[in-house]
């Protein structure tokens, strides 16, 4: 079955309410989209929305590559063929993650909708369905805990705070989340490479009364080794996130006595479901713990996530809130959020469509 037309667009998408992390303040995020036609009419989709700040991509470039040559090259190709296609698309674009994971995400659903399954049937599935937590920004404490409370309301359990920019004042909002809500509320918390060795001692020891199930990337990407500092059941609960850019970090951060105990991957950081598989092999036989995050994306690039997460075993967290935070999306679909937990809808592909 051969693709017969590639069409990628880029929108502009408004969030439902301003946040702020470490690294700055955003109000709206820009979306690649992707369709990948077969000569039957099945179309399968893609998205990109990679962090410029992490990976050097901008949306503008993602969309640009997707309009390329090197890109249309694959109409006429034979969809069975996806993984080659996706190979091959990732030494075209090797240092454009968003561009690679738009079009991996499209040949995926493609492919399995062609194949009249989901895209975890593909690989197995292996776990979930598993709760997600949801962002809680760079605010004060009285609107950290008017956040958390309305996130807890909802019905979600599972808090992801951010921090980095003033420690005094992250110590504050933690001591006080645990204080109001207690075991009512599980925290995680990102501190998006704002603090030095010192001040995140400092916050570990002011903070020992509350319980953090994850602590994501506390300090600059050229810090790691400085973390060998820390216990090692401290280290247990550190996650990797901007440090963790491909298969060959991975390795790095896997190797001999791991400095992080968990793994945040994203798509958009390493260029779609095969690469993120790829990492996931990488840190299995170190005991490393996958944590499956996002940026800001379409429920098509969410749902690509959760795929490709329930289909590995040592899947353990989700903080796939990304789509939540979109004042409108061009799909709906792909999982059903209950109580926290998020479930694959069991259709073909990625199970999306069209709003």
């Amino acid at each position: 079955m051969k693709i017969r037309d590639i069409r990628p667009s880029l929108r502009s998408i408004p969030l439902k309410k301003p946040y702020a992390i470490a690294g700055g303040d955003f109000d709206h995020v820009d979306l690649t989209f992707l369709e990948i036609e077969l000569e039957n009419g099945i179309i399968g989709y893609g998205s990109g929305s990679p962090a410029a700040e992490v990976v050097g991509e901008t949306a503008e470039m993602t969309f640009m590559n997707l309009c390329s040559e090197e890109v249309m090259v694959l109409k006429g190709r034979d969809i069975r063929d996806f993984e080659e296609l996706i190979r091959m698309i990732r030494l075209q674009f090797p240092d454009r993650p968003g561009t690679a994971a738009a079009l991996d995400i499209a040949l995926h659903d493609a492919f399995a909708r062609w194949r009249g399954v989901p895209v975890t049937a593909l690989y197995g599935r292996c776990s979930g369905p598993l709760p997600t937590s949801v962002t809680i920004g760079v605010m004060d404490v009285r609107e950290t805990l008017a956040e958390a409370e309305a996130y807890l309301a909802s019905g979600f359990r599972h808090l992801k705070v951010k921090l980095g920019r003033d420690p005094e004042e992250d110590i504050e909002r933690m001591i006080r989340l645990q204080e109001q809500f207690g075991p009512r509320a599980v925290l995680r918390v990102d501190m998006n490479q704002g603090y030095d060795i010192h001040s995140f001692q400092t916050f570990l020891r002011k903070t020992l009364s509350v319980p953090m199930e994850v602590i994501e990337q506390p300090l600059p990407t050229d810090s790691e080794e400085d973390l060998r500092a820390l216990p090692s059941d401290v280290r247990h609960l550190l996650a990797a996130d901007e440090s963790l850019k491909d298969v060959d970090a991975a390795k790095a951060l896997s190797a001999g006595d791991p400095v992080f105990g968990i793994f945040n991957i994203k798509l958009m950081k390493c260029g779609g479901i095969m690469a993120a598989r790829e990492i996931a092999k990488v840190a299995e036989p170190s005991g490393i713990r996958l944590f499956w995050g996002c940026n800001d994306e379409s429920v098509v690039s969410i749902a690509a996530a959760l795929h490709v997460a329930y289909s590995c075993p040592n899947t353990e967290f989700l903080d796939l809130d990304g789509s939540f935070d979109l004042a409108e999306d061009l799909f709906r679909g792909g999982f059903v959020l209950r109580d926290g937990l998020m479930h694959l809808v069991g259709n073909a592909g990625l199970g999306v469509d069209k709003s």
